[in-house]
């Protein structure tokens, strides 16, 4: 065996056993005669020590491992000095008595580390190297664990896992389909799934009542932030039920999650909200309920009133209170308005209501509107002294909708902490 133990399970209750190790070398230090090398595998880091009195052709061998060696070594499991109390193996250290070099490295492009010194490209280029860092494999871990609860789940509910083809005929869907070129029939082309809804669908007709699928979808489309060509969904079908059956297992299967993962006990019921009401309200039908800053129609304060065309051309007008920002400066508005511009938000300006302490109004559009006018915004909204509201308008409802609610979610990552008031339990 290339080991026994692995760099992640050894504890003080283990000093004095003869283990063998293997993994890569995270780091080296020489300290006087001592050579430390941390050890690391997927379930941990150790320790290993060369002394340099015991054993000074060992010890010049470790001197000469560099970052992401790959070596195994077999030793004396022993009591730490100097305890570090970050890593579960602090405790312990392993005294080296063998060394063994299975693969050695050149020095990597960037460090395997959680906070790397490599960008994305460097790291896609690398991806092998990427994938050792402790961040990106706790994520494919999280995932892992995520479809073996899933799976568990649903099949207690008598769900069945059907894997459904990839290979498909072209349907009409939302996207353009991913197609593939035959070669046994030249001129025909096969598609790949955008989602296997014809093909559960045909499994509901054959009487399977429940089917599930963690699944591979294909859309041909523009990238977004949520989307890209190829995604995974948990795709289920059911039998004999109504809305109020689907919504209940999906509910449970959440809360499930939840409490196996993170420890979070959801409530009993989910807050329920129709897309209309998503939109109005937040801009988004997967809407981030979180924190407030929740959407203000502003149509009847500002489209009319005075002689501002931007908004009395508009077809929508809405507003957030964004708490206690009434302080911020023009560059820090200057960088919101350059924000919404995005071509990614793609509004055309921003307009601000800063509300003082003493309650005054001090707006981009003061020579359009009085402060009668601004204080009538104020009430409508519901902001208090301190008080910033910003303000979107635009021909298209839910588009403008969909920009406020791209500056609703910049402005809680940026308020962070700020915002905890605002926080539900699942923050």
């Amino acid at each position: 065996m290339y080991r026994n133990k692995t760099c992640g399970e050894l504890r003080l209750t283990d000093a004095s056993k003869e283990v063998i190790l293997a993994g890569w070398v995270q780091r080296t230090r020489k300290m006087g005669g001592m050579t430390f090398v941390d050890l690391r595998d997927r379930y941990g880091i150790t320790q290993l020590v060369f002394n340099e009195a015991e054993d000074a052709g060992l010890c010049e061998e470790a001197n000469k491992l560099g970052r992401e060696y790959c070596i195994q070594i077999k030793g004396i499991v022993s009591e730490r000095q100097s305890k570090n109390s970050k890593i579960p193996t602090g405790e312990i250290e392993i005294i080296v008595k063998e060394l063994n070099v299975l693969s050695s490295s050149v020095t990597p492009p960037f460090t395997i580390e959680d906070n790397t010194d490599g960008g994305d490209d460097l790291r896609m280029k690398y991806r092998y190297l990427d994938l050792r860092r402790p961040a990106v494999r706790s994520n494919l871990e999280l995932r892992h664990r995520m479809t073996i609860l899933i799976r568990n789940f649903l099949d207690n509910l008598n769900f069945i896992e059907v894997e459904t083809p990839i290979l498909i005929g072209s349907t009409p869907e939302g996207a353009r389909d991913f197609v593939v070129p035959s070669r046994m029939n030249p001129g025909q082309f096969y598609a790949l799934p955008q989602s296997p809804q014809t093909l559960k669908q045909l499994l509901m007709v054959a009487g399977f009542d429940r089917y599930f699928q963690i699944a591979k979808c294909f859309r041909d489309e523009d990238l977004r932030a949520d989307r890209q060509p190829e995604f995974t969904q948990i795709d289920c079908e059911m039998s004999f039920v109504n809305q109020e059956d689907v919504l209940k297992v999906f509910e449970d299967m959440s809360r499930h999650l939840f409490k196996e993962i993170r420890g979070v006990e959801l409530p009993e019921k989910l807050e329920q909200m129709t897309w209309q009401e998503a939109m109005k309200r937040y801009g988004s039908d997967k809407p981030d309920i979180r924190f407030g800053m929740e959407f203000v129609e502003l149509m009847d304060d500002l489209k009319g009133t005075s002689d501002f065309s931007v908004f009395n051309e508009a077809n929508y007008i809405g507003g957030i209170v964004v708490p206690g920002c009434a302080d911020y400066s023009r560059k820090q508005l200057n960088e919101l308005t350059d924000f919404v511009k995005r071509p990614q938000v793609g509004a055309k300006g921003l307009v601000y209501i800063k509300y003082g302490e003493n309650g005054e109004a001090k707006s981009s559009i003061d020579k359009f509107f009085t402060q009668e006018q601004l204080q009538k915004v104020k009430e409508t909204t519901g902001a208090k002294n301190g008080d910033l509201v910003l303000i979107l308008s635009g021909d298209h409802v839910n588009k403008t909708r969909v920009q406020l609610c791209a500056l609703r979610l910049e402005m809680g990552n940026r308020l962070g902490c700020e915002i905890k008031m605002y926080l539900s339990a699942f923050g």
